[in-house]
């Protein structure tokens, strides 16, 4: 077979792995913001729910949180009667946004940290409230900060989305080692694959750098 005869069943897999790691970055950066500033929250119980998660996803293995969540999790709500089945999908995007956010939470909480005490006594002087100087101060100079980081754990959270093919959800790997299984012809298989994730990578720095200019741009305007 040609190697123009694979890309089709490639392509299809190629967009499961686009909308896998669009949404799983999507969930991150979400929990990236809530438990990087909630660590940072004087309420005990806040702080303490975002140390522990930022640590167990941290601490542990994405292959084991994808496997918790998709073969773990439904023999839980067994037990105790309720059925927590989770599609591939779901379940992968949950592993990897989840994931990918607990080291997006470090990041945050350390852009934040990072703003000069200076802007936090300007703040005060001019009475805004602890709300006030986070979300219209702080946080508006602490992006940039976050944006090349944010940029590389983007590009590893495409990467680690071949994992959700060992629970048989059709991304890009799945479907190359459907292929391969096939016509054995594994050079000319991971050579495509290899080139596919890659060129998807450029597109996510490339996309990543646009708004980390955005970013910068907001912070010499705000400046």
């Amino acid at each position: 077979m040609h190697w123009t005869e694979y890309l089709p069943s490639l392509m299809q897999g190629a967009w499961v792995t686009v909308q896998l790691t669009l949404y799983s970055t999507l969930l991150g950066a979400a929990a990236a913001f809530v438990f990087g500033i909630g660590k940072l929250s004087r309420n005990w119980a806040l702080r303490g729910v975002s140390i522990a998660y930022i640590e167990v996803f941290r601490g542990t293995s994405l292959l084991v949180q994808l496997f918790w969540l998709y073969f773990a999790l439904p023999l839980a709500g067994n037990a105790i009667g309720i059925d927590l089945r989770l599609p591939p999908v779901l379940a992968g995007v949950l592993a990897l946004g989840l994931n990918i956010g607990a080291y997006g939470a470090e990041v945050v909480r350390g852009a934040i940290q990072a703003v000069h005490s200076d802007q936090h006594e300007a703040a005060r002087a001019l009475n805004f409230t602890e709300r006030q100087t986070l979300f219209r101060i702080t946080i508006p100079q602490a992006i940039p900060e976050m944006m090349p980081s944010f940029g590389n754990l983007a590009v590893q959270n495409l990467k680690d989305t071949a994992l959700v093919s060992l629970i048989s959800l059709g991304d890009l790997t799945f479907r190359a080692e459907q292929i391969r299984n096939f016509t054995q012809e594994s050079t000319t298989i991971y050579t495509m694959l290899l080139f596919m994730y890659f060129g998807m990578a450029l597109v996510v720095t490339a996309i990543m750098r646009l708004l980390e200019r955005f970013a910068g741009r907001w912070r010499v305007a705000g400046s």
